[in-house]
């Protein structure tokens, strides 16, 4: 009798085994259009299936943190480069370099993670706002802008914080902080993650977003919208998305595999349509590249300040 009823346990068993092989969890911050189709791209090519979860980078980190005791996530794409710093210092990565990375500039990789693609940040004015286009971050402090200006929350827009990073690198901590203080009297308004601080300058009910990550703007613009893309004139900073693999998957082959997929020229036209860098620099981009925008560079030693910058920030921006 129990010999009877052990083989089909172990014929379930060998089943589900092969079904949890052929899977792979994905967390991956936005564009949902972009993770949604290189998903569906692998699977066709692989026949893997992937399990995605999207959201802001500080809904990514904090699903990790939350699952930290029981790993669920193999890949993890983040629209932090200081995530990836983070996670490997805390020995949460798997050491992998995918197919392909040696066309990726080295500032854009790591012996743990690389770049999925590169975004800038821009000053996105509404062109029917009757207003003046800005030129440079500090033009938005003008009376004319009053009650005019939204900006990413940095806490909850990786990239945001990063621009804060690039705008300490090149102004310092008194002229940064100041300019933070022109904003708040001007009555700069800070809405939340990135879509929140674009769909009012959409709608007309701002005229300009301070730090609006390029690339979904860009894609509004090919859209219709009566918008701008403006790169500041005194610079403004690359966001690179690191892409890299938990050192607590169980599925390491499979998201070895992704990895390689994303970078391959397939993948990185896929990065391209969404209007961001690829991060391959023999895949051509439908946007300004690197090379074309006046950049900041920022050490390690100032992302490293990421609590005591977003706490000066709330404290800056506090009512």
């Amino acid at each position: 009798m129990s010999i009877k009823l052990a083989i089909p346990v172990l014929i379930a068993s060998g089943l589900s085994s092969m079904a949890l092989a052929n899977q792979l969890t994905v967390y991956s911050a936005g564009p949902n259009n972009l993770i949604t189709l290189l998903a569906q791209d692998f699977q066709q090519q692989t026949g893997v299936r992937v399990n995605v979860f999207q959201g802001t980078t500080g809904q990514v980190m904090a699903r990790l943190e939350a699952e930290s005791s029981n790993p669920i996530a193999d890949v993890v794409i983040s629209a932090s480069w200081q995530s990836a710093i983070d996670l490997k210092a805390q020995g949460d990565l798997l050491a992998y370099s995918p197919e392909g990375s040696e066309y990726v500039p080295d500032f854009l990789k790591d012996t743990h993670y690389v770049a999925q693609g590169v975004s800038a940040l821009a000053l996105v004015w509404n062109s029917n706002s009757g207003l003046p286009a800005p030129a440079d971050w500090s033009d938005v402090t003008a009376a004319e802008y009053l009650d005019q200006v939204t900006m990413p929350d940095p806490a909850q827009s990786g990239a945001a914080f990063e621009l804060l990073t690039g705008l300490l690198a090149a102004k310092g901590e008194d002229a940064t902080w100041q300019l933070m203080a022109d904003l708040k009297q001007n009555q700069m308004i800070v809405p939340g993650p990135n879509a929140r601080a674009l769909n009012p300058v959409l709608q007309g009910a701002k005229s300009v977003v301070f730090g609006a990550v390029d690339y979904i703007a860009l894609g509004q613009q090919q859209q219709g919208e009566a918008i701008e893309v403006i790169f500041p004139t005194s610079g403004t900073v690359a966001a690179p998305r690191p892409m890299m693999i938990m050192a607590s998957s169980k599925q390491q082959d499979n998201a070895k595999a992704f990895l390689d997929f994303v970078l391959s020229p397939e993948g990185q036209a896929r990065v391209a349509e969404v209007f961001l860098m690829p991060a391959r620099t023999d895949v051509e981009g439908l946007r300004p590249g690197l090379n074309e925008l006046l950049l900041i560079e920022v050490s390690d030693d100032i992302l490293a300040q990421r609590e005591q910058i977003l706490a000066r920030f709330a404290r800056e921006m506090a009512n």
